[in-house]
């Protein structure tokens, strides 16, 4: 088996983590990190929160609080939101930690003896009122190139294309909005040219590469390379470590890749293995895998090779398989107008593994996709509710209520079950090769497929029937729809953690490699006790809502809390109007094709009545004759499926309504008055 150390581009540390962000690279990688897991690979999954350059220390400015502040807050908040999403780095490190300051500036220093590092002398912005030069982003104008206001000292986002340091059009310096001036300074250089040889050879040999990142890469040696400046003018940084430059730091992106290797290190000192680390840098057969987002392609696949050529000893990317750009309702991403989907707001709201599998069948693996919030409830309701939880529940259910929950130990299986074993276990083995091909959309399309074929084999055996007619024969359907599941408890994992591993522990699966799946039989008896619901559909009210958020002022903790709770709020008057009274299920039935319904008819002291409720997923219609329950009487007659419901009835669910209990009142008599 191989040794593998894997990367997520480090995310700044000065706001929270959106969706575009997950799309780009640290969901993709968490996929193949667990595939490469459960196919018996030495895999390192290393992150970490990156705390230097301008964006920290203008976020600090706005808010008034020092970078160091601003970094461990946002820090956190990070690695809490990737762990709730089932992101596991092995290691979620700080670029502000001694241990990597130490490790950029031995970078440096062995660069520049080395020869790699020369100085040069530069214009720049300075702000005469502030009395500090500006870097970058402390500058905005009107781009030369496009002429579209909002263009940083860097880069325009209007049209993409770097800027040239001082060549903004009406240039503005963003702490104040004064005009600055051009003054000399000094800084110093990576002398990139003098691997531009190299380099070409090193990519040209990566035709394993997407073409995408390949031919980017090679387009910019093309160009020909230039020197390129590697400090800046802040207080905020890794400081440059020669005599005289104590007001100069090193640019974010010369440390930034760096804080790769210095997570291994802090993962290898908390490992009680300090030296570890030399295995997955210095070891050639260990192969380095950088996932990331286009707009970093050019620092992984050109600079930062040329910085470990230049220190020499270190092994060079294996891969880097970057992504394209995630849009949202047709429009560019945009975290300053807020058209986003941020990622703590939708874990407050939503499954995990729904939005995991949604991003996953439409990565933007080779050029921009498009997220929406109604692809999105399809997503869940046709595919994880309709096609993969509809057959793992039903498989489920047929087997407790048809067999005693019991699942055969010797099937005997026909061709037909045969045939279908194989076309399920060879899609098995398919979305392993995808995955490790960095193919992660058809994966997901092939995961989703094994489903489907399951759904078709249940269908085309019709259990139902047999179980009236030939009881060998029903045991064979059901053991190998229990292997479909069990199939899909594994196979899931990649896309769908929190639903694999509730699978797995139902059916009490070990964990196997990959390539054993196939062999793994399903358990000879179900517990008691339920599954529950593995997804449940979303409805449009629920998704209106989030869309209606799209391009809002970000609300605040406190103000999402104050809004939260005036819309919890009601007047004791409105809730007096509700007439809340005890009744007697009298009968109880399935309402015809609606599998989440039941008709109880009642008897609420004063007379009968029915009312349609939404319990058959958790509760039989046998279950529920004789029981009191407790009703709003005097809600507005409405007609569900055919059937009018004269009532509603009391019940507690969690958010993710997997679990749901209905309020029965034993004690009580029919038509007794509740509140």
């Amino acid at each position: 088996m191989g040794k593998y150390l894997v990367t997520a581009a480090l995310p700044y540390a000065n706001g929270p983590i959106h969706i575009g962000h997950l799309a780009g690279c640290y969901l993709p990688a968490d996929i193949f990190v667990r595939y490469m897991r459960m196919a018996g690979h030495d895999v390192l999954f290393i992150c970490g929160s990156d705390e230097h350059g301008v964006p920290i220390t203008i976020k600090a400015e706005e808010e008034g609080k020092t970078c160091q502040q601003i970094v461990d807050y946002y820090h956190d908040i990070m690695e809490s939101s990737f762990e709730r999403f089932g992101v596991k780095f092995n290691n979620f490190s700080k670029t502000s930690l001694p241990l990597h300051h130490e490790n950029a500036k031995e970078f440096f220093l062995k660069l520049k003896e080395n020869g790699y590092i020369s100085k040069q002398k530069e214009k720049q912005y300075y702000c005469s009122k502030c009395s500090r030069f500006l870097p970058d982003r402390y500058v905005e104008g009107i781009c030369p190139h496009c002429s579209k206001e909002g263009a940083r000292g860097d880069q325009c986002d209007a049209c993409g294309k770097v800027v040239d340091n001082v060549s903004l059009i009406e240039p503005k310096c963003k702490l104040c909005g004064s005009s600055p001036e051009i003054r000399e300074t000094e800084h110093f250089y990576l002398d990139l040219d003098k691997f531009e040889g190299r380099l070409k050879e090193w990519l040209e040999q990566q035709t394993n590469w997407k073409d995408n990142v390949r031919e980017f890469a090679l387009g910019w040696i093309k160009e020909g390379l230039k020197p390129r400046a590697i400090t800046r003018d802040l207080s905020w940084g890794v400081k440059v470590p020669l005599e005289g430059y104590g007001d100069k730091v090193l640019y974010v992106w010369f440390d930034a890749p760096i804080g790769y290797l210095s997570s291994t290190m802090e993962w290898a000192v908390k490992s009680g293995v300090p030296d570890r680390w030399k295995e997955y840098w210095h070891d050639k057969d260990c192969r380095m895998i950088h996932f990331l987002g286009k707009d970093n392609i050019v620092f992984h696949a050109v600079i930062w090779p040329s910085m470990l050529m230049g220190v020499g000893g270190y092994n060079l990317p294996y891969n880097i398989p970057a992504n394209e750009y995630l849009n949202i309702e047709g429009k560019k991403l945009s975290t300053s107008r807020n058209w986003a989907i941020w990622l703590d707001d939708y874990l407050d709201n939503f499954n995990p593994d729904i939005l995991r599998y949604a991003l996953a069948a439409t990565l933007p693996e080779s050029k921009d996709t498009d997220f929406s919030w109604g692809e999105f409830q399809s997503r869940n309701n046709s595919e994880l509710a309709d096609i993969f939880g509809n057959f793992v529940n039903r498989t489920v259910q047929f087997v407790k209520k048809f067999n005693g929950g019991k699942i055969a130990e010797t099937p005997s299986l026909n061709e037909d079950d045969k045939n279908f074993l194989k076309v399920i276990e060879k899609k098995a083995e398919d979305i392993g090769a995808l995955i490790g091909s960095y193919q992660l959309r058809k994966a997901a399309y092939e995961f989703m497929d094994i489903a489907r074929e399951s759904n078709k084999y249940f269908t085309i055996t019709e259990p139902w029937k047999i179980a009236k007619t030939d009881k060998e024969r029903l045991d064979t359907v059901l053991y190998v729809c229990m292997k479909a599941v069990s199939l899909l408890a594994y196979v899931s994992e990649p896309f769908i953690p929190f639903t694999s591993l509730k699978m797995k522990k139902y059916l009490s699966l070990e964990d196997v490699k990959w390539n054993e799946m196939a062999s793994v039989n399903p358990p000879h008896v179900l517990p008691e006790e339920e599954l529950g619901i593995l997804f449940v559909k979303i409805e449009d009210s629920v998704i209106e809502a989030q869309k209606e958020k799209l391009g809002k002022p970000l609300m605040n903790k406190t103000e999402k809390k104050e809004a939260v709770k005036e819309k919890e709020y009601i007047e004791f008057e409105q809730f007096k109007k509700a007439k809340l009274v005890v009744a007697k299920i009298l009968s109880a039935e399935k309402v015809k094709g609606a599998d989440k319904l039941l008709k109880l008819h009642l008897e609420t002291g004063d007379g009968e009545r029915d009312i349609v409720a939404g319990v058959a997923l958790f509760y039989k219609p046998e279950d529920m004759v004789g029981k009191k329950i407790v009703i709003v009487k005097n809600l507005k007659p409405a007609k569900i499926r055919g059937v009018e419901s004269n009532g509603m009835l009391l019940a507690a669910s969690n958010n993710e309504k997997t679990r749901l209990n209905v309020l029965f009142v034993e004690d009580s008599e029919s038509g007794d008055n509740v509140g």
